[in-house]
């Protein structure tokens, strides 16, 4: 299909930058058929068919998929029994060959009701208050989607309205497209000489997703040729690339240019925004509104150990990773035991003299046998073959973590045994620690070193395929949980007075997280400061919008990250969404800007901090990065994420003071 009609398409109806028009004929034979059937997943599978067929009694209700919750991994077919699976692949086979024989090669968008009914077979009958969520997810609905259903041109009345987007990362590229879409003049200002964030700035050795793939994409964008389920660094950098040049957002991005500072001019209402390019050249621009896309995890953190500038050999963050270093045959420390660290060790461990991992505390792991793997051939020929497979596989992989593993770290009232907030949680507890043991049979040492002491659901849980445990195995590696004393030209020196002799030093020590903007200057009504006014302690309504930063949006602000449900790309796009229909009732009010009342922001900050508190992660004995200086929960949305979908959905006028 030609790019430009991949335009009139979107522009058209279809909120989806890889909607195809055809899709490959199918000509293999029964057998293979058979066969495909037989090594699906069927949830996805059921319902492309049904929707491309046309045919809606394959969704029989006796045999709508289950789903258990899932305390650790969720079971085939979410749980379908063994007679449902038989039954269900009868009528898949039998689908299938009609999209053969008859050359179904197409299909449009579904009806509301058509959604509805697939929404109720492949949710189990789940509340219908998903629904509304669930069709804009799929965006395979006409008017379902987050694309804005209004235009600046309609409701500007001619004034001049501009908005400046920091960052070009996945938040970045979302607050583009739907301005884009919305017609809203914009301008991104990218610091680096790409789009992506992240997935250009990570290159460490092993870098990849611990996210399945399908669901780690915008509903605006669905890419259906996933080559793995959790895709390398390099594929998500292509992927972000691709989305940018569909979207048709490049030509607005300055890139290498970095905002130092904004300030909110009150006479006016528009912010100055202060920049410097790469050669040093500063300037200044003014805009309505500026929405902040810089993200979380963005500013590398490094130990607080003494000696750091005095070691003799190389220092890299994982976060900062220059290629030109070649670890083959070096002594190699890796402080951390974290994400990063957890991909680092199992893809350099063979090419190192010898490997030093330096572990605060162990990291508990989902177990992932398919961690590695390429996505399988069934799923390969079905995302050419069937029309609109891949967009079902990505909606049934996002449904199943709306809500995750939510109930597994839910404090339950009135438990008293230390290590765990819940039965469900001791249950997980008593799973995963199992898991370890056999892993570590042959090594008890490791056994006890590696065993957490902290509460399942604290913390995120790291992928497990095996990899982890076997690199700690190796008689090149050596696990020490001793602590760092300091560090001295030949390496480091442990609090038990042992220097280990390295050459390299790599830091998987992640990044200050709870720093949110820093270390840009923000100035508001008032003259407030935005840093002094959180004071260290960020928070912000829906970590959208903060008091006396009038037209200052966030995204991915405070408490806006999700841990056991949810998805980064459902935050996102909710949160730009809530930003888009603020821009229009400033635009319709014909105001300078919206400026949130501090008596709102105080009472959802309240309620929020209970619901951390009832969390494990908010449980006191837990020390994690999701809590800020002050002890305090700043990171993580407590609630389910349909709560987020329904705050976003109105920008209520009665919260702000209207300025005009």
């Amino acid at each position: 299909m030609t790019s430009s009609l991949t335009e009139a398409r979107v522009e058209d109806a279809v909120d989806d930058l890889y909607w195809r028009d055809q899709y490959e004929p199918i000509t293999e034979d029964d057998a293979f058929l058979h066969r495909i059937v037989e090594t699906t997943d069927l949830p996805a599978l059921m319902v492309a068919l049904a929707a491309v067929t046309g045919d809606f009694s394959l969704l029989r209700e006796d045999l709508r998929p289950p789903q258990p919750p899932a305390d650790t991994v969720g079971e085939p077919h979410g749980g379908m029994s063994p007679e449902q699976q038989a039954a269900a692949r009868e009528l898949a086979f039998e689908a299938l060959r009609r999209v053969r024989d008859e050359q179904l090669t197409s299909v449009g968008q579904l009806t509301e009701d058509q959604a509805a009914d697939i929404l109720t077979w492949i949710t189990n009958a789940a509340n219908p208050e998903y629904h509304p969520m669930l069709m804009h997810d799929m965006a395979l609905v006409e008017g379902k989607s987050g694309r804005p259903g209004w235009n600046f041109a309609e409701v500007s009345a001619g004034r001049e309205f501009s908005v400046a987007v920091i960052g070009s990362g996945v938040s970045g590229m979302a607050a583009a497209y739907r301005l884009k879409q919305a017609g809203i003049p914009y301008t991104v200002f990218e610091k680096g000489h790409t789009v992506g964030g992240t997935w250009w700035k990570n290159t460490y050795p092993g870098v990849r997703l611990d996210t399945p793939n399908y669901a780690y994409s915008f509903s605006f964008a669905q890419r259906d040729d996933w080559p793995q389920q959790f895709s390398q660094g390099p594929e998500i950098y292509h992927y972000t690339c691709e989305v940018a040049r569909r979207g048709g957002i490049m030509e607005n991005i300055v890139f290498n240019t970095e905002v130092t500072s904004a300030a909110y001019d009150e006479a006016t209402g528009l912010w100055n925004v202060a920049t410097v390019d790469k050669d040093g050249n500063a300037g200044t621009r003014r805009f309505n509104a500026v929405i902040s896309a810089v993200g979380q995890l963005d500013r590398p953190k490094y130990p607080d150990v003494p000696g750091r500038g005095d070691f003799a050999g190389i220092q890299l963050h994982s976060a900062e990773w220059d290629n030109s270093v070649d670890v083959a045959g070096k002594r190699v420390a890796v402080i951390g035991t974290g994400a990063s660290a957890y991909q680092i060790v199992p893809a350099i461990v063979d090419q190192v003299s010898a490997l030093t991992v330096i572990q605060r505390s162990s990291p508990w792991m989902l177990p992932t046998n398919g961690y590695y793997d390429d996505m399988p051939d069934s799923v390969q020929w079905l995302v050419r073959k069937l029309p609109h497979y891949g967009q079902w596989l990505r909606f049934w992989q996002h449904w199943l973590g709306v809500e995750g593993r939510q109930h597994t770290t839910v404090a339950e009232p009135g438990w008293d045994k230390p290590g765990s907030v819940s039965a469900v949680n001791e249950r997980v507890r008593r799973q995963l620690t199992a898991l370890l043991a056999k892993q570590y049979e042959d090594r008890p040492d490791l056994l006890a070193k590696v065993t957490p002491d902290y509460i399942v659901g604290g913390k995120r849980m790291l992928r497990d395929n095996g990899v982890w445990a076997r690199s700690l195995k190796k008689p090149q590696t050596t696990l020490v949980t001793e602590g760092m004393e300091k560090i001295v030209p030949e390496g480091i020196v442990t609090k038990d007075g042992v220097l280990h002799e390295v050459d390299l030093i790599i830091y998987a020590t992640g990044f200050q997280a709870s720093e949110f903007l820093e270390p840009l200057k923000v100035t508001g009504r008032h003259g407030t400061d935005l840093h002094e006014y959180w004071g260290g302690d960020a928070k912000a309504f829906a970590g959208l919008t903060v008091p006396n930063f009038p037209n200052l949006f966030i995204i991915t602000g405070p408490n806006t990250g999700h841990v056991v449900n949810g998805s980064l790309f459902s935050m996102i796009e909710y949160g730009v969404e809530y930003i888009l229909e603020a821009l229009r009732l400033i635009l319709t009010e014909n105001l300078k800007g919206l400026d949130l009342k501090q008596e709102v922001l105080d009472a959802f900050v309240q309620d929020l901090d209970a619901a951390s508190a009832t969390k494990a992660w908010g449980h006191p004995s837990v020390k994690t990065w999701y809590k800020n200086k002050f002890g305090r929960v700043s990171q993580i949305w407590p609630y389910p994420v349909l709560d987020f979908w329904k705050i976003t959905r109105e920008v209520r006028l009665d919260d702000y003071e209207k300025l005009a």
